[in-house]
């Protein structure tokens, strides 16, 4: 089973949601709240858990300045509701999971990317 982090910048409905499908998760705001983005990707990459986030910062730290990571599932929505996110995650969790793990994911309406880079 997965393991993720949720990054503060997707809010803690979508933690509480998770944690009630019954996923190991945790929100970066109870662990180590208003951190910078290479403490939350080095923590979930010691924890070995997949970030959900919603800031394309990310995007540069892996794939420009290459730090490591365990896979990333970025929300991009452009109308950004929890529901809408519980959603597309569900969704990446129940048919994508062979491809979570090791890849970059870009979610928005309509379009999911996938981009490898381990």
């Amino acid at each position: 089973m997965f393991k993720f982090l949720i990054d503060e910048s997707s809010g803690r409905k979508l933690f509480l949601f998770l944690l009630d499908k019954g996923f190991d998760v945790k929100f970066v705001g109870d662990i180590i709240p208003r951190a910078s983005d290479l403490d939350v990707l080095e923590l979930a990459e010691k924890e070995k858990r997949i970030l959900i986030t919603n800031d394309k910062d990310f995007g540069e730290l892996i794939f420009r300045l290459g730090r490591p990571s365990s896979g990333v599932i970025l929300l991009r929505l452009k109308r950004d509701f929890s529901y809408k996110r519980q959603s597309y995650v569900s969704y990446i969790i129940d048919n994508l999971s062979g491809k979570i793990i090791n890849n970059f994911i870009v979610v928005t309406e309509g379009k999911i990317r996938i981009r490898k880079y381990k």
